[in-house]
């Protein structure tokens, strides 16, 4: 049996590799109880040298928060470009979809190129008027609350809509991807309307850069068993690109 020294640096060692560590799996791995892993993170995160969750730790705090749209904009800028670029491809000839609210979604509008006649639903102001100066392109904005954060529309009105209609696509950015927790958004309410985007898409594609893996937000979106696509950059973990894949998911890396 190892000492807990070595138990402890091979923690450590998975952490800084593959981004986060599961209770269950590291018990099974080191052939110890999950009792015992649970007092190993406990105190290595008093040594402030991890941080626990529920059923797993993470290198750095998982809670999220929210950031205005204007200073999202500054930051992994190149990343987000291709991951708009890739995500562009996937709008198909006379297609319907919807575009929420983020920094890296609004990036979608600069790579769109209809083919046929496109209509896009949008919360997303500034990706609404980008759009409407498009040939071939409906655009439907949104009414409700415009939040200054966000520059995007949310409210008991805002969700009504997605009552009566159904796209093929729906555009998600995102603030947190946690492998066990989900998908997360900072604000609630933004969360609570991406909730009846899902339900009014028959596919979701997730636009995230991997900063946001083994994030999480404030308000809870769904699970990763309701996502079809992710697209992100190189930076994702081998480990992590695999639990997605495995999942189901198609993970589209940039």
């Amino acid at each position: 049996m190892i000492s807990i020294a070595e138990r402890h640096k091979h923690i450590l060692d998975c952490l800084a590799r593959d981004g986060y560590v599961r209770v269950a799996e590291m018990a099974k791995e080191l052939d110890v109880t999950t009792v015992t892993i649970r007092k190993d993170l406990k105190y290595l995160e008093e040594k402030k040298l991890l941080y626990r969750t529920h059923g797993s730790a993470s290198p750095v705090n998982p809670q999220t928060q929210e950031v205005e749209v204007r200073e999202k904009e500054k930051i992994h800028i190149d990343e987000k470009r291709r991951i708009a670029m890739a995500a562009a491809q996937l709008i198909e000839p006379d297609d319907s979809i919807i575009i929420a609210s983020g920094s890296t979604v609004q990036m979608l509008g600069d790579f769109i190129q209809p083919q046929g006649h496109l209509t896009v639903v949008t919360s997303s102001l500034k990706t609404a008027v980008q759009l409407n100066s498009m040939d071939r392109v409906d655009v439907i904005q949104l009414g409700g609350n415009v939040r200054k954060n966000s520059l995007s529309v949310v409210g008991v009105y805002t969700s009504q809509f997605f009552e009566q209609i159904t796209c093929s696509k729906l555009f998600l950015g995102v603030d947190g991807i946690d492998l066990d927790y989900g998908i997360t958004n900072s604000n609630i309410e933004e969360a609570l309307l991406n909730i009846k985007m899902i339900e009014a898409s028959q596919r979701t594609i997730i636009m995230a850069d991997s900063s946001k893996f083994g994030r999480r937000g404030f308000g809870r979106i769904c699970n990763l068993d309701r996502i079809d696509v992710i697209i992100t950059d190189s930076g994702i973990t081998a480990s992590v690109a695999r639990a997605i894949e495995d999942a189901g998911i198609e993970l589209i890396i940039t």
